[in-house]
């Protein structure tokens, strides 16, 4: 995979917010650290004027959007298919990124929206960042699992704090000292040294 590899741009790349929504709060692993972790980076890429989309699933059945995920005046795109690639979102996606390449990824669950958007982007021959500190399902081992299945399919596994300093790049960028404000704290843990420990994982 490594002739796959290259630096990020921040003009060609888009961050996924996906369905972190009312209802997910009591089931979710780690729903307030994948949410703290998810706003954190939806402020990096604020700050650094990379677009970002909000999508919502069944938002009637699953509410809307926490507030804790601080998207503005953003609306986010409402969807029953588990996949954010709907039609609307890929358009938007192309009206706001002209030379999009890369997907950068958080959100619930990673099993099934996540993962399934990861699989739709990869089979468009797009780049996909999975933000592993920022993405969690109800069930650890569907967690696990999934992120062995997307990282089989060629997906990068990271976290938010690499994410963010792969996308500033530089200590001389004009604005790394808000960046920085953002990552003097370590990322909530969300227990991803236990799933490291789980055999067959490859985490």
């Amino acid at each position: 995979m490594a002739q796959r590899i290259k630096p990020l741009s921040r003009e060609t790349s888009v961050l996924l917010l996906c369905d972190m929504q009312d209802k997910f709060r009591p089931t979710i692993k780690y729903f307030p650290q994948i949410v703290e972790t998810s706003n954190k980076l939806l402020q990096a890429c604020k700050i650094l004027d990379i677009p970002y989309v909000v999508t919502e699933q069944y938002p009637k059945g699953l509410g809307r959007t926490v507030t804790e995920l601080e998207i503005g005046d953003v609306k986010p795109f409402e969807k029953t298919l588990f996949s954010m690639c709907t039609p609307d979102v890929i358009s938007y996606i192309k009206e706001q990124v002209k030379d999009f390449k890369t997907a950068i990824i958080c959100g619930l669950e990673a099993h099934a929206c996540v993962l399934q958007t990861a699989i739709d982007l990869l089979s468009q021959g797009y780049t996909v960042y999975i933000v592993v500190d920022a993405v969690s399902s109800r069930s650890l081992t569907d967690r696990m699992y999934a992120f062995d299945h997307m990282r089989q399919a060629g997906a990068f596994l990271t976290t938010f704090e690499s994410i963010i300093l792969q996308l500033t790049q530089d200590a001389s960028h004009p604005k790394f000292k808000q960046i920085q404000q953002l990552i003097k704290t370590s990322a909530a843990d969300t227990g991803l040294l236990a799933l490291h420990h789980i055999p067959n994982s490859s985490l």
